[in-house]
């Protein structure tokens, strides 16, 4: 199953990265979906601001430790979503990395989820729909914004073996597209939960439909 699940991934590779790169436009004009004069968003920017307050009071060590774990733990979590067995999982004892091992080939979603993915921000999402609605889950929430955007920043540089493994083009053209609508998606479900993140995805969607037609108006 993990093969046939494999090869059907790999086929949306690049339309996926074509669908990001040209969904840039409707990312970047969705900021005025969002309504940031009331106390969630207030939270919510707290928690983040919070977050790089606490990093420089950190010890280095321990934040370098839990972005690697972090990492290693969202190439586990997508290999098992696509039905892969884990055989290992290792960090480095310097804290230069980690690495974890599967059985089969893999995919892309696999290689270049930690780039994208806030692991940790989605499970509390999850945990987040069982409690009623409270500006503190708000500011924790993006709290966990903070800390996607800070290793994800931190995880992107020219030494990193996971991206050529996906070819640069390809992560040009799919990761800042896809961190922007990840971005999007917390702002939306700090909003309106995730009813709030539906109708953003829809959001973008019609917005690139509106790009597209105004696009061809021009040619034509």
């Amino acid at each position: 199953m993990s093969k046939l699940l494999d090869k059907i991934i790999n086929l949306f590779k690049w339309p996926v990265a074509v669908y990001m790169l040209v969904s840039l436009p409707a990312l970047f004009s969705s900021v005025d979906f969002f309504n940031f004069r009331n106390f969630k968003s207030v939270a919510f920017g707290a928690g983040f601001f919070m977050y790089f307050i606490g990093r420089t009071m950190a010890d280095s060590s321990v934040k370098v430790s839990m972005q690697i774990i972090a990492h290693e733990l969202t190439h586990t979590f997508f290999a098992l979503l696509t039905m892969h067995k884990i055989e290992h999982i290792r960090l480095n004892p310097d804290e230069s990395g980690g690495e974890m091992g599967f059985k089969g080939d893999g995919n892309w979603l696999i290689v270049i989820a930690p780039y994208f993915f806030p692991l940790f921000g989605m499970f509390y999402m999850i945990l987040m729909g069982f409690f009623p609605n409270n500006l503190i889950f708000n500011g924790i929430l993006g709290y966990f914004l903070g800390y996607h955007t800070d290793t994800v920043g931190s995880q992107i540089h020219d030494k990193q073996t996971d991206l050529p493994k996906v070819t640069y083009t390809f992560c040009w053209m799919f990761l800042p597209g896809a961190n922007l609508w990840i971005i999007g998606s917390f702002l939306a479900f700090n909003s309106r939960g995730w009813e709030g993140m539906v109708v953003y995805f829809d959001l973008i969607n019609r917005l690139n439909w509106q790009n597209f037609q105004y696009i061809l108006s021009m040619l034509f």
